[in-house]
């Protein structure tokens, strides 16, 4: 049963979510959660890793159109401006 983020529990930003993973995460590590904490820390990770993965392909896609979906990779020695 897949569920979707509600509007409450929607991160305000992609640095908020990441935040909030990085933190499930150091706590799982630490095995310190009674099972079912560590069960609803697992799931909200993955809602928030869905949201991210979310936003990393909208903004994917805003610079495909950006770049007239001509998206190549950087060369090695290429610095970003």
């Amino acid at each position: 049963m897949s569920k979707k983020l509600t509007a409450a529990a929607v991160p305000a930003s992609f640095e908020e979510a990441m935040a909030e993973l990085a933190q499930l995460v150091t706590q799982m590590e630490a095995g310190q959660l009674p099972l079912e904490a560590s069960v609803a820390a697992y799931q909200r990770g993955s809602e928030l890793v869905k949201y991210c993965a979310g936003q990393l392909d909208s903004v994917e896609s805003q610079v495909k159109v950006l770049e007239g979906d001509m998206l190549k990779p950087f060369a090695d020695g290429e610095a970003l401006q």
